[in-house]
Parts: structure tokens; sequence; C-alpha cells
């Protein structure tokens, strides 16, 4: 029990940091230093927000005169007993009225605030390294910024239009008691207001450890639900319906226990919260009761005092539910400002200049590199690649080949050594430039879910249509998109998954075609498609290849029999290279490898 008390503590403390944080990060946006408008729009919205309170505070007033008026009470007022009545009700219209003023004006500085934040931690993701995204969930990146920029939007609703509001007219409530009436209303109404917040406060805080315990529960519940619907095949293979059925209720009895005692402390608190309330409101009525009976105060106080009571009682109600919600706003945007710090592992330098691409000339020199530190890849690899020239990597699974198509994407930095593109460094130009000048074509094109022509022109933005069609030609897929009946404004599906794997490469190159760059790296282009199809689309490579520096990472030797030179890798080394022929007759690395593989194949 101590150890489960000191985590929430602990969890309470960075949550309350994380929250001055978060504010500290929200301020600027509302408050930007080069955009006068924004500024503008919330001093109109803030004076619209005071003004709204002080019409909201005239309203009981006016009421209790004009109940003093009609009952004779009171002595004769200008407006009169139907004046006051018409007044009290245009001080309610006012009211609503610069509430919209109000929500209407701060709208585009909410919104501009929201967009900007999305953009920003957006951009910021596609900054990231490779590696911060290898391990990272895309699912549950975009959940953090969905619920960052909910948790903006709630916390600049609530904080400046209900706590902030709430806040200044208890304030302004007590003052006009103590104007009124006397110092003992004001009292009363304040030790209730204390007592109400810190009961509220308390039983919430057990209600958030609550909620957090049924949500796990819940979310317990939901993924081995999807893991069991997911392996349909497998439960039907064993038999195993009602394992699995019994897995999922025995999940679910514990949230059913969790929902429980999350609705009774509900209950709780809403009880609680009235009785509080109500205690106060009896002891003010009480004491303007008896202030009437004596005569001290008139009955149209009385009513007032009443109106005033439950105009702070309204707002009071909702201080629960908002105050977990601003809790967990300031945590879900915690969670997005702290993307937001992760620092960029591959960066530009300063005043970096774009590469310059003249012959297309690649060289690795004595290039040592590791994802991890104690698990080095690549061991001292020096390589060059000449203009124009097609080089294969080859070699067993981990000796590092495709980690060199990385190392001259700039995806990752090398440990040791350094990688040039006709004589320059790759960390000393920019990130921007260099990808420009290197096409790659991967193992599995994954395509966005859009047309056939947005995919292929995502190798160059301002491609004409003529360009788009020269470029599919070229990767002979024209003749199959024509035969679509919507061709070109054919939907791909989600990852391209509505075309064949052939398809899917053919579109991959048409794209790298259309960016038409200097370098191309083909990394296991053909290795996850069919014999047949591997075939058909070698045209389409090498086609993609004429006049162009080319780095092959291949697995299957026969597709790079024909290539320029052959480097043979292993264990993060180069112990081979020249020509096939020449290879073969060496009866080294390469000749093993290809022997193997034509055996496996006469085999298959």
């Amino acid at each position: 029990m101590p150890a489960d008390t000191t985590s929430d503590q602990d969890l309470a403390a960075k949550e309350r940091s994380s929250g001055l944080r978060t504010i500290r990060k929200v301020g600027p946006y509302l408050w930007p230093d080069d955009k006068p408008w924004v500024k503008q729009r919330v001093v109109i919205a803030l004076v619209s927000l005071v003004l709204a309170k002080i019409v909201n505070l005239l309203a009981p007033w006016l009421f209790g005169q004009a109940v003093d008026q009609l009952s004779g009470t009171a002595s004769d007022l200008l407006l009169g007993g139907v004046g006051l009545t018409i007044a009290y009700g245009f001080a309610r219209l006012m009211n609503v009225g610069f509430q919209q003023l109000r929500d209407g004006v701060f709208a585009r500085v909410g919104q501009r605030a929201l967009r900007s934040l999305a953009l920003e931690t957006f951009t910021h993701i596609h900054r990231l390294s490779m590696r911060y995204h290898i391990t990272r969930k895309t699912g549950g990146l975009s959940r953090i910024i969905e619920r960052g920029v909910k948790g903006v939007d709630f916390l600049l609703r609530f904080m400046l239009f209900s706590v902030g509001p709430l806040i200044l007219e208890l304030a302004l409530v007590c003052l006009v008691l103590l104007w009124l009436l006397d110092f003992r209303y004001m009292a009363v109404v304040l030790v209730t207001i204390a007592i109400y917040v810190w009961f509220t406060f308390k039983v919430t805080e057990w209600r958030v450890r609550l909620r957090r315990e049924m949500n796990q529960q819940d979310t317990d519940a939901n993924q081995k639900a999807i893991d069991s619907l997911l392996n349909f095949e497998t439960v039907k293979y064993f038999g195993a319906e009602s394992r699995e059925a019994a897995r999922y209720d025995q999940s679910m009895q514990a949230y059913e226990g969790a929902a429980i005692k999350t609705a009774t402390s509900l209950a709780f608190l809403n009880f609680g919260q009235s009785l509080i309330i109500t205690t106060g409101l009896v002891i003010v009525m009480v004491m303007a009761a008896l202030g009437v009976q004596a005569g001290t105060i008139s009955v149209g106080d009385f009513v007032m005092v009443n109106a005033y009571m439950i105009q702070i009682t309204m707002p009071l109600n909702f201080l629960g539910t908002v105050y977990r919600e601003i809790r967990q706003a300031l945590v879900d945007m915690g969670e997005m400002f702290d993307l937001l710090e992760q620092p960029q592992e591959i960066s530009d330098k300063p005043g970096a200049p774009a590469v310059a691409v003249t012959l297309g000339a690649v060289q690795f020199d004595n290039v040592k590199f590791g994802y991890d530190p104690a698990r080095p890849i690549l061991k001292g690899i020096s390589l060059n690649v000449r203009s124009g020239e097609n080089v294969a990597l080859v070699g067993p699974s981990g000796s590092g080949k495709s980690t060199i198509g990385r190392l001259l994407f700039r995806f990752y930095d090398v440990t040791d050594g350094a990688v040039r593109i006709d004589g320059q460094d790759v960390r000393d130009v920019t990130q921007a430039s260099l990808h420009d000048a290197i096409g790659v074509v991967p193992q599995d094109t994954v395509l966005f879910n859009d047309t056939i022509r947005y995919n292929i022109a995502y190798g160059r933005a301002n491609a004409t249509e003529d360009e788009i069609i020269a470029a599919a030609r070229a990767a002979q897929i024209h003749d199959f998109i024509l035969s679509l009946p919507e061709g070109y404004d054919t939907m791909v599906g989600e990852r391209g998954l509505k075309l064949s794997g052939g398809e899917k490469q053919r579109v991959g190159i048409a794209r790298t075609l259309l960016k038409n760059p200097p370098i191309l790296i083909l990394d296991e282009a053909t290795s996850a498609l069919d014999s047949e199809t591997e075939s058909s689309i070698q045209g389409a490579l090498k086609r993609a290849g004429e006049g162009r520096t080319v780095i092959t990472i291949a697995h299957r030797l026969s597709t790079i029999a024909d290539a320029d030179r052959i480097v043979v890798l292993e264990n993060g080394q180069v112990v081979e290279e020249g020509t096939h022929d020449s290879l073969l007759a060496s009866h080294g690395r390469y000749a093993t490898l290809w022997n193997r593989q034509m055996q496996e194949e006469e085999a298959a």
C-alpha cells in the first residue's frame, strides 16, 4: 500500500510540474509578439468576459429591487417595478450577448493556436530520425498529436472561459454581499466555497486513480478481444472459442469492478457537493430570513441573496468535471510537448550548402557504424562507386547491405569514416538537397491511399500529366493503368493493397523515374516478388538505371549478374569485389553463394 501511495504522489507531482510547463508553453501562442491582431482579440475577449460578469452581477440586484417595488416596501425609483423587471431581462440578455461576443472574438485565436501547435508537432515528427520512428508506434504518435491538440482546445475554453470567470464571479458576489448586506454573508459564502473546492479536489484526485484503473482494464479487455479476432483462424484450429471467451470475460470482470467503483465514487462526489452547497445556501437564506423578520433587510434583498447563491451554485456543480478534464488535458498536452522536445538526431549544420551533384560518384571511406554501439554492423568499409556505374551489394542477412543505403541517404550518421558524393561529405550538405539527389526503390513499395496519378506524381510535385504518363510508360505500367475502369484516377487503397506486388513496384519505379535523381538505390527491389513478376520488372529497373549511378542491394544473385561490379559483404566488411564472371572464376565467397542459390532453384 505505501508503495502505491508513493507512486501516486510521484505521478501527481509529475503531472503538476508538467502542467506548469505546459501552461508556459501555450502562453506564446495566445500572446505572440509578432501577431498584434491576436493580442487585440485576446484583450477584447477578456473585456467581454468581465462585462458579462458585471452585467450578470447586476441581474439579481435588479430582480430584488423589482420585488421591493412591486411589494411597495421601497421608495419609487425612476424605472418602477415593471421597468426594473424589463431591466432585469435586458441584463440577462446582455450577459449572454457579451459571452457570445467573447467566444466569437476568441475563436480565431484558439483555432490559430491549435493549427500552429498541430503543424509544429507534425513537422517535428518528420524531422526526427529513422531510429526514433522504428522504436515508436505510428498509431501512438498520431494519438499523441490528436489528444494534445484536443487538450489545448479544452484548456483554452475551460481555463479562460470557465475557471477564470468562475473565480471572478465568486469574488464579485462576495464583494456585493459585503457591500449591500454585511460581512457575515460573505464569510458564509467564502467558507462554503472553500469546503466545496477542497472536497471536490480531494474526491476528484481519488476518482482520477479509479478512472485510470478502469481505463487500464478497458484497454486490456480491448486488446485481448482484438488479439483474439485477429487470430480467428488459430482459435478455430485449436477449438479455443470457450478459452478465448473465458479470457475475455476475466478482463471484463476486472473492468466491471473498476467501473462500479468509478460510478459509485461519482455518486458520492455529487451528493457531497450538493450537501455542502445546500448547507451553505440554507445558512445564508436563514440569515436573510431572520434579517427580513427583524426588518434589517427587505424581501427584495432576500430574493437577491437567493438569486446570487443559485447563480454561483450552477458553475460550481461542474467544478469536479472541469478539474479532472483540465488535469487530463495538461497530461495530454505534456505528452505532445515531450514529443516537441525530442531532439533531432540528424540535423543540418548551420549554413550547410546544397549538395552539388556533377558526376554522381559515391565514396564510402573506412565507414564504421552500428545501430547499437555494442553491436557494430559496418566495420571499416571502403567502397568507390564511379559515375554512371552499376554496383551490386550482395551477402548474407546482417552483413550490412541495406545499412549502406541508409547511410548514403543519411537516415543515420556514420560512427567513423565518411560517406561522400562527388567529394562532398553528406554530413556537410542539407538533407533536403541530398534526398533530392537520391532515388530509392525499396523492397516493398508503400503507396498512399490515393489515386495512381497522385502516387506517381509524388516523385515530383510540379510534374505535368505528360511527364507522369512518360514515367509510367518507362516503368511498363501505363498499359495496365489504362486497362482499369478509372485509369490514372484509380484509388490504390491503404498502403496500395488494391494492387498486386508487381503493380505496386512498377508504380514505385515510375515515381522514382519521375523524380529523375542522378543516384539510384535499388534496395532488394524484386526480392518480395515471384520469379515471373521479377523477370518482367527487371526491364523496368534497367531502364530506370540508364544514365545514373546505381547501387543495387540484392538477395537473388541472378538479378545482378550483369552489374558493372559486384561487392560481396560479410560481417560488415568487403570480402570480394569484381564482375560476375571474375568472381565465379575465383571460387571464393560469391561463387559459394551463387552455387547454393542455383541448387536451391533447381530443387524448387
